[in-house]
């Protein structure tokens, strides 16, 4: 689909609310995703640290 300008493309032929507010909502969603992971993994990795540190000082 070819826009003849960008302003047209932002509108979206009068869909661009709904567009760009479905790119919006997905995006933070796969950030919230990845921000989820990486402290679920961070939350992981210390719990294993402890765990050996415990096993050594045995």
């Amino acid at each position: 689909m070819a826009f003849d300008s960008f302003s047209d493309f932002l509108q979206m032929g009068r869909h661009g609310f709904y567009v760009w507010t479905a790119y919006g909502i997905s995006a933070v969603s796969l950030l919230a995703i990845a921000w989820q992971t990486w402290q679920q993994k961070r939350q992981v990795t210390n719990q294993l640290v402890k765990r050996f540190t415990r096993e050594q000082e045995k």
